[in-house]
């Protein structure tokens, strides 16, 4: 009978105890190996497989030598989050974590409390059958604490019985343990700082974050299953008003108030609600789209709008600037002939010296090319200036030069109205200047069917002004070579190279933009049109206006005028290009152009926020082409010092014009 006592405590100790163990980690484990990546987390469906093949111990040590297989599979989560969950299965359940063990012990109890093994050379002293009947006692002790506890077993029973039974394995085990603990403990360290750097990545995160909200949240509460749920309504709308006083006017987290981050959770605890109300996706899906839609179509007449005021602001004249020519105009008048004269005329028609042509109507960006080009020369006497203006700013011109003399330097002003030879049955362009049709096109009242691209609608276009640099020749017919240079451009550098640069033939010597694809033909010329597209290459290299060496001989010769005037008799309808010059100066100049050295010209100063600052370095010549001109108030800041220094504001004229830089 005392034998088969033994033999039945044997049994319920090597075979059910152990199972009922095992069970009850299982139930509490929760196989995680296809999210950490870790190799040291196997599938339990194997290790029940193969479990035949091994023999059963029922102690928690397994020997290092004999091991085939990672500690820690059935149990292998050490984290801090997951223990509580275990030992609330397998232990008491109100068992909390702090009267829970130290992490040493929980490194123990991470071990595997059935464990395989295929070591052949294990020796019959290390039977675990034979280990039981050694210490009885000690699985006696076992077992009543495995009652007691409802078949959980104490993490301290199970340490006792280690030492007392193998003390050898503990060493080793122990050290098995220790290195899957560290390995698992540095997993979440490591997706935290995964975590860290995924929300430093993105700028200002939470203040992105809280913007989203808003807008989930808005769209929930225009959703019918929200407005049924008036309880889920009121708090949404608390919960909106709340985020919309975090954010007030934050750009950026430093901007946030401390307790903005308990309001985002709060706001994202709202919307799961949201989220689980809403049965129907269709309608949230119907609803965003047509949120989309309206951001789109008033982000379009924003656009429009920006776009309209910015062409409005470069037509209209600065009450400064529209104060100074009539300051110098007054002035003008009131000097007598004599002084009223230029000196250094006989320079005029000296091909010999380096002339400029400039052709403006402000008298305060013309003063900048000449000042900002005289100080770099390295001999001004050399340089002569032929500014040509319109009758309404030809007093305020000759004014300006006469009291501000360019020192050693040779001006002339011309009054365009003065040219005789240009009228309308000479030049094509002067004469649709004049026509009906244009005076339509720029002052009718009703705009529906007008241009969308409203540049095309500057009064510039309209001057002849603006045309007359095909008439090169005309204006200077003793010159041999002239560099043509825009109002809006600030030299930098000697600028005499130029002159001495062989054209190889060409007619015209310009920097290419070919750099960006919108300065190709195709942007500026009508490719559907034949006579277009037969003649011209869409994706020719575009060159840039604004500071141009001219041959005047080589466009004699090859009778640039012709060319240009042919063009533009075929353009009467506008149907090959719209209005501007550099489209008719693409087609007169084709083929005939001589690309210069990039570092002579650099563009986009004003329009372009984001010029190579070591490109605006080395350049001779800066061109703010585009709307933001440096005189306005909508030019560039950063650029605006460049041009600002050649302007003397301490001048009586601008001061009493209250123009400021």
């Amino acid at each position: 009978m005392m034998v088969r006592n033994v033999v039945m405590v044997m049994l319920f100790v090597t075979v059910i105890a152990p199972i009922i163990l095992y069970t009850d980690r299982l139930g509490s484990f929760q196989v995680s190996s296809s999210s950490s990546g870790d190799d040291f987390v196997e599938d339990v469906t194997a290790v029940a497989a193969n479990a035949h093949t091994g023999r059963l111990n029922l102690l928690p040590q397994e020997s290092s030598t004999t091991l085939k297989e990672p500690v820690g599979v059935v149990y292998s989560d050490n984290s801090t989050n997951s223990y509580p969950e275990t030992r609330g299965s397998s232990a008491h359940p109100n068992h909390s974590h702090k009267d829970g063990p130290s992490v040493d012990s929980m490194e123990h109890v991470s071990a595997r409390v059935l464990s395989t093994t295929n070591d052949q050379n294990l020796s019959q002293t290390d039977n675990p059958i034979r280990q039981v009947t050694q210490t009885l006692e000690q699985g006696n002790q076992f077992m009543s604490d495995l009652h007691a506890k409802g078949g959980g077993a104490s993490e301290q029973s199970i340490d006792n019985a280690s030492q007392t039974t193998v003390p050898i394995e503990i060493k080793n085990e122990r050290q098995s343990t220790q290195t899957s603990s560290r390995v698992d403990q540095r997993k979440p360290k490591k997706t935290m700082t995964e975590k860290q750097n995924d929300e430093t990545a993105v700028p200002d995160v939470r203040v992105r974050h809280l913007k989203d909200q808003l807008i989930r949240a808005k769209v929930y509460l225009s959703l019918p299953a929200t407005r049924n749920n008036p309880h889920f309504t009121r708090e949404l709308r608390l919960r909106i008003k709340e985020v919309q006083k975090a954010l007030w006017e934050a750009t950026k987290d430093s901007d946030l108030p401390r307790n903005a981050y308990d309001k985002l959770k709060a706001m994202e605890q709202t919307l799961t609600k949201g989220k689980q109300i809403q049965d129907d996706c269709a309608a949230m899906v119907k609803k965003l789209r047509a949120m989309l839609h309206s951001m789109e179509e008033q982000l379009r007449v924003h656009r429009k709008q920006t776009m309209f005021l910015t062409q409005l602001t470069a037509k209209t004249l600065p009450k400064g600037l529209h104060c100074l020519p009539l300051r110098l105009t007054t002035e003008y008048y009131t000097l007598n002939s004599s002084q009223q004269v230029f000196p250094n005329q006989e320079k005029l028609e000296d091909p010999l010296l380096y002339h400029y042509a400039l052709f403006s109507d402000n008298v305060l960006a013309a003063a900048v090319v000449v000042n900002s080009t005289i100080t770099h020369a390295k001999d001004p006497a050399n340089h002569v200036f032929h500014i040509v203006t319109d009758r309404l700013n030809y007093a305020a011109m000759r004014m300006w030069f006469l009291v501000n003399s360019p020192g050693k330097a040779t001006i002339q002003v011309q009054n365009i109205e003065e040219f005789t030879w240009l009228n309308s049955s000479y030049s094509p362009v002067l004469k649709q200047l004049g026509s009906a049709s244009m005076i339509n096109y720029y002052f009718r009242t009703h705009r529906a069917n007008s241009d969308s691209n409203l540049k095309f609608r500057n009064p510039k276009y309209l001057s002849i002004l603006n045309h007359l640099r095909f008439y090169l020749p005309e204006v200077f017919p003793k010159l041999n070579k002239v560099l043509f240079l825009d109002d809006d451009v600030v030299v930098q550098k000697d600028l005499t190279g130029l002159w001495a640069l062989d054209l190889k033939g060409n007619v015209n010597g310009a920097v290419e933009t070919c750099g960006e694809s919108f300065h190709r033909f195709d942007r500026y010329l009508n490719f559907s049109n034949p006579l277009i597209s037969k003649n011209f290459d869409a994706r020719a290299c575009g060159w840039a206006y604004g500071m141009n060496i001219f041959d005047l001989e080589e466009w004699k010769k090859q009778n640039i005028t012709e060319v240009y005037h042919r063009w533009q008799e075929l353009n009467h309808d506008r149907q090959l290009w719209k209005l501007g010059t550099l489209p008719p100066g693409l087609i007169t100049f084709w083929k005939r152009t001589y690309p210069l050295d990039r570092s002579w010209h650099v563009l986009g100063l004003g329009y372009n926020p984001s010029v190579n600052q070591k490109e605006i370095d080395r350049a001779a010549v800066i061109h703010y082409n585009g709307n933001m001109k440096p005189w306005l108030e909508i030019g560039i800041p950063k650029y605006r010092n460049y041009w600002v220094k050649y302007v003397d504001y301490d001048h009586m004229y601008m001061r009493e014009c209250n123009i400021n830089p």
